[in-house]
């Protein structure tokens, strides 16, 4: 967006302001879905000698969480304090001479489970997603201020958060836990997104979460009576899974299948079950359980 100086402790030279390099990343202003590529680059300038990088890495955070969970919702807070979903490598080894700029191509393909900050254009309440960049040089350990990144819903999201709302139920945001959901196979192994879902209805509840864990086939979709309150998985109320593939959108009636899993989670308890399988041993040894 703009350059960043950043000055690192070497000796000599300016011994005040040590080594000063600039950084700036340079990301297109359009979306990017869930398993496609992140394209941009990393602009670097020596100023007034010749500057030795080890490694230009980005780091991809969210910071999002329900309104009623945090303490800041403001759409500028500092995603250093999210969820980091992805950590690479931009490039590595090499000397920008003084006076020089070098320009360096920046490309990642997005996980499917990655969060998504928009649908339809439109950005999701409670979702801001941030990239760092982190300069190793000599004499500089730094990073950037994060620049913000567009993830769009995939088609399958957007064709279910429609079914949704046709059924009654409304999607104002979304947040991102530091969790995963329980049994699943997963890449970004501490990232889950819950959509709250606002119902009119006084038959069903009034108001659910719905998480869509996607993958390059579809989607498992988990859909519960809401306690945004509460973060730990198994201490909310209980969640049912249902599946949809990529394929099956304009072949489906999503909106049928929406309106039965809203029924079949209104006969659920309210309270929490916790159906994980534990194994105790005995003879004063440490208990120990596993999640299937």
């Amino acid at each position: 967006m703009v350059f960043k100086r950043l000055l690192g402790g070497g000796s000599g030279g300016k011994a005040a302001g040590g080594i000063p390099l600039e950084v700036d990343t340079i990301l297109p202003d359009e979306p990017v879905r869930p398993g496609e590529i992140l394209r941009g680059e990393v602009v670097l300038r020596a100023l007034d000698r010749d500057v030795r990088i080890r490694t230009v890495n980005a780091r991809l955070v969210a910071d999002a969480a329900p309104a009623s969970v945090t303490k800041s919702t403001t759409a500028d807070a500092d995603t250093d304090t999210g969820v980091t979903l992805a950590h690479f490598q931009v490039t590595s080894l090499f000397t920008i001479p003084k006076g020089e700029e070098r320009r360096v191509p920046l490309r990642y393909r997005l996980k499917w489970e990655t969060p998504v900050s928009e649908v339809r254009g439109l950005p999701l309440a409670g979702m801001r997603i941030g990239l760092y960049t982190e300069v190793d040089a000599d004499g500089i350990a730094d990073r950037t201020d994060s620049d913000p990144v567009r993830i769009e819903a995939t088609p399958l999201h957007e064709a279910l958060l429609d079914a949704f709302a046709a059924a009654g139920y409304a999607c104002r945001g979304a947040w991102v836990d530091p969790e995963y959901i329980p049994r699943t196979e997963r890449e970004i192994l501490y990232s889950r997104q819950g959509f709250p879902l606002a119902g009119t209805d006084a038959d069903v509840p009034r108001s659910l979460e719905l998480y869509l864990h996607s993958n390059a086939v579809g989607a498992e979709i988990y859909l519960r009576k809401a306690s945004l309150t509460e973060k730990d998985w198994w201490a909310k109320p209980p969640a049912l899974r249902y599946v949809a593939a990529h394929h099956e959108i304009g072949q489906v009636d999503f909106e049928a299948k929406a309106r039965q899993w809203i029924d079949d989670v209104a006969a659920l308890p309210e309270t929490a079950v916790d159906d994980r399988e534990r194994v105790d041993y005995h003879l004063d040894s440490p208990r120990w359980w596993r999640d299937s």
